[in-house]
């Protein structure tokens, strides 16, 4: 009887877990949103308390001006990313680039997040972005992430940096410098990749290029690394 109880509370535990996290993520999302439309919508509902007080008791409901703010946050974003798109909104955005990369402080911050949204925009010197390199050894391989490919200023050495998520946050991680020849490209999605990370590699593409030779950038296949090991920043 106690074993058969063990194993129920033990599976109810495995049910309840991805359940929870599914609505701390959604609602942590969902307070975001509402969280930056509400000033906008609370100084409309205070307009019209002078205007209208009866439609501004009748927008008053916190339900309400929830759907009100993240409609308008969402309407903002779509506004946005056509702005971003246009011609016009691509030198305005440059512009803007501009200002802040003359801001003391500011220019660090924003300078280091703009550098990283745009790494994953592109790919990195033509070459896949989802990766497997060897971590935390030589014997064992990990998925990451190519944020950038630079050269070495010795050797003239492609290297790769790649940002290795950990489970089940991929917001911490380590950053990784890895010569390119050591990369094992895989054809995931970034999508892809941060789901089976995120599941703990429950949820994943059924087939791994795990023991494939490394495509370098030129698309020559390297079937014998000899580049040194990866080293953790």
């Amino acid at each position: 009887m106690f074993t058969k109880i063990r194993r129920n509370i033990v599976a109810g535990i495995l049910t309840f877990i991805p359940i929870w996290i599914t609505v701390w993520v959604i609602s942590f999302l969902v307070g975001l949103l509402v969280s930056l439309g509400s000033p906008l919508v609370r100084a409309v509902v205070s307009w019209l308390g002078i205007h209208s007080p009866t439609l501004a008791e009748a927008f008053s409901a916190q339900w309400f001006q929830g759907t009100i703010s993240i409609a308008i946050v969402l309407a903002g974003l779509y506004v946005l990313g056509e702005i971003a798109t246009a011609v016009a909104g691509r030198r305005l955005l440059a512009a803007f680039d501009y200002v802040m990369a003359r801001i003391p402080v500011v220019q660090s911050i924003y300078g280091a997040a703009r550098q990283l949204v745009t790494s994953f925009q592109t790919k990195p010197g033509g070459s896949q972005r989802v990766v497997l390199i060897e971590f935390p050894s030589p014997e064992m391989k990990t998925v990451g992430l190519v944020t950038r490919i630079f050269n070495d200023a010795d050797s003239g050495e492609e290297i790769a940096a790649v940002y290795v998520p950990t489970t089940p946050n991929p917001t911490s991680g380590y950053m990784e410098l890895v010569p390119t020849s050591r990369l094992i490209m895989l054809d995931w999605t970034i999508n892809e990749a941060m789901t089976f990370i995120m599941s703990g590699g429950a949820a994943a593409p059924p087939k791994l290029n795990y023991s494939k030779s490394a495509r370098v950038s030129g698309g020559e296949d390297r079937t014998k690394p000899t580049a040194a090991k990866p080293s953790s920043l």
